[in-house]
């Protein structure tokens, strides 16, 4: 864990660089126009109930998660997709393989046998730079088809020869929704802090975004960072080190489950009469039952099982021979879900986002 404070910017400037290697999703649509009809056609199958097919083909699938976490983002990912195919009549073998997020050795090696066991689809999620020469490497492979997961910025250095699919949510996307809400709560600014998980992909999308933005829209001026890799414990220590100067802040804006749990387990030990506000970023189970106990203040949720589904269609239009009809980019829906929701909204919302993974308490 690292306090950074004043270095934020420094950070900033170098995180960008790796920004700076993708399209976002406006980009490549503007690129490549004829992905608009496709996205919007295929956006549509998914919100729609599986159609099945007739086939005896027996899918092989891997399957290369940070899953090991408190979001439960990644397992209902498996979950929602492993229910479509089902429903789509598709038979499938799956190679599951969880990991912390930034164990980037043990996910190479965990891609390395994956890609031994010789998959259809390989579905792998891009956090760091030094899995991209890996990927290149399998997108040579015509057989293995490469589904990135928790992105949805095609990689310039791939330009025409990109992975068969980009799903998820967007960042940046998640990212402005949690910040227009804290510029529509405090209109005069304030001071806040930030806490980063591990740097890469997702943190560059998530947190230097969010500052950015907040500097070019915003009278908020940012008070003090942390670096805690998305752990727990290392999110406690690091808010117990700004405890003098809660009263101050107005939030704290955390860019994961873990961190934004990890926070609020503090604050709200804290003797403070004034705490700052802390938002989660997911709203999976955990998030939602802290928002309903009036412990974290607001998340941006994702229509979770959509990255699952959106998955299982992107297989299916592949069994049949049909691959021209899935886009390069799904990317799905957001909800902002504030404290003090109403139990009929929440239950609406994760019915819709849950639909294959299941509510759970």
């Amino acid at each position: 864990m690292k306090k950074i404070g004043l270095l934020a910017l420094v950070l900033f400037s170098s995180a960008s660089s790796f920004g700076s290697d993708f399209y976002t999703v406006d980009e490549y649509l503007s690129l490549n126009p004829e992905q608009k009809k496709l996205s919007r056609n295929f956006y549509k199958i998914v919100h729609e109930a599986g159609k099945p097919i007739r086939t005896e083909k027996v899918v092989k699938i891997a399957i290369i998660y940070p899953g090991d976490q408190l979001s439960d983002y990644w397992d209902r990912s498996v979950k929602s997709l492993k229910s479509r195919l089902k429903e789509l009549n598709i038979k499938f073998e799956i190679n599951e393989y969880f990991t912390r997020i930034g164990q980037y050795r043990q996910q190479t090696i965990d891609i390395k046998k994956a890609i031994d066991s010789d998959p259809d689809f390989l579905i792998f999620t891009l956090d760091a730079k030094k899995h991209e020469k890996l990927i290149s490497k399998v997108l040579t492979n015509k057989r293995i088809k490469i589904i990135l997961q928790n992105i949805t910025t095609p990689l310039k250095a791939w330009n025409k020869k990109q992975p068969f699919l980009y799903v998820g949510f967007d960042h940046a996307i998640g990212s402005k929704i949690l910040a227009d809400y804290y510029i529509d709560k405090y209109p005069d600014g304030g001071e806040y802090s930030i806490f980063y998980c591990k740097n890469g992909y997702v943190n560059d999308y998530r947190s230097h975004y969010f500052v950015k933005y907040l500097n070019k829209n915003s009278k908020f001026k940012l008070h003090s960072s942390f670096y805690t890799e998305s752990d727990f414990e290392k999110t406690k220590r690091g808010v117990i080190s700004l405890r003098n100067d809660l009263s101050s802040i107005k939030f704290i804006y955390a860019c994961s489950t873990d961190i934004a749990l990890g926070l609020v387990s503090v604050i709200n030990t804290s003797k403070k009469n004034v705490s700052p506000l802390v938002n989660g970023w997911g709203g999976g189970t955990l998030e939602l039952n802290s928002i309903v106990r009036g412990e974290l203040d607001v998340t941006v949720m994702r229509m979770n099982d959509d990255n699952g589904v959106a998955m299982a269609e992107a297989i299916k239009f592949s069994v049949l021979g049909k691959s021209n009809l899935v886009p390069t980019i799904f990317s799905g829906q957001f909800e902002l879900v504030k404290k003090g929701i109403s139990k009929e909204r929440l239950t609406q919302l994760q019915s819709r986002a849950f639909r294959y993974s299941g509510v759970s308490e």
